[in-house]
């Protein structure tokens, strides 16, 4: 992947580029909360030939902290213009976990520029069917990330799957995460903050793949159903995995929004 910073209306975004081929719109990938560009690594190998490009919000990563909040229309905006600068008038957008709000997001305020749309391990954001408290309640602070140790201890509790039995993914995990600081994760929390597709999910226009785990304590299934029933033109596949099964099961993953990326319509 080729990493470089970006200047785009004036905030700097670091960003990453894999080449690939150029006969369908490359796919623009948003992630999860916390999680810089390293993390989708594994996926992306795993996704041969795709170009792709993702990026560190603002705060994270080796992306330089805003000067104000954001919110997700915002962020929508600001993909739009950086990929203006890149020269791309039209991508595939996949969005994972609180990345998947901002895919949601762009899928509606960018419409036409959002050819085909997956959405993996997320919900329709603020109105959603919770998960467990006890994982959410470790979510809300970035310790995880900081603390090797506590990861170990509570992976298994927050990812569900293959960490609850895998211990030594958490290093794995671990290594592709590039910490920035605390005050980016509480950014992305407050911008989640009382946002909700319900009102407009039934006026996305993209064909859609929506992705759920069956055992993820985060974001329960039942928030995937919602998100296929509403979308007009969507479908539900459930992985037998955790939260992260984009990086857990990359191979079957990667397989099944390739499938969907060049199937026809």
């Amino acid at each position: 992947m080729e990493i470089g910073l970006h200047d785009v209306d004036g905030q700097v975004l670091r960003v990453g580029i894999r080449r690939g081929r150029r006969t369908r719109p490359p796919l623009l990938l948003f992630n999860g909360i916390g999680a810089s560009i390293e993390l989708v690594g594994p996926f992306l190998e795993a996704l041969e030939d795709q170009e792709a490009i993702v990026f560190d919000v603002p705060g994270v990563g080796g992306s330089p902290p805003p000067s104000l909040p954001y919110r997700p229309w915002t962020l929508a905006r600001l993909s739009a213009r950086l990929l203006d600068q890149l020269g791309h008038d039209q991508v595939d957008v996949l969005g994972v976990s609180w990345g998947g709000a901002l895919a949601q997001q762009f899928a509606f305020q960018q419409a036409a520029r959002c050819r085909r749309l997956v959405l993996a391990a997320t919900s329709p954001g603020h109105l959603m069917v919770p998960g467990r408290l006890s994982a959410l309640l470790k979510m809300a602070t970035p310790r995880r990330y900081r603390d090797p140790d506590y990861m170990r201890r509570v992976a298994g509790d927050i990812y569900g799957g293959a960490f609850r039995n895998s211990p030594e993914l958490v290093f794995e995990h671990l290594r592709h995460v590039s910490w920035s600081s605390d005050y980016g994760y509480y950014l992305q929390l407050l911008a989640g903050f009382g946002w909700s597709s319900l009102p407009w999910l039934h006026f996305l226009p993209q064909p859609t793949l929506v992705m759920a785990a069956t055992d993820d304590p985060l974001v329960p299934v039942a928030n995937g159903r919602i998100l296929a029933k509403l979308i007009p033109d969507a479908c539900l596949v459930t992985i037998d995995d955790g939260h992260l099964f984009l990086i857990t099961s990359a191979g079957r993953s990667a397989r099944l929004v390739s499938d969907f990326l060049t199937q026809a319509r």
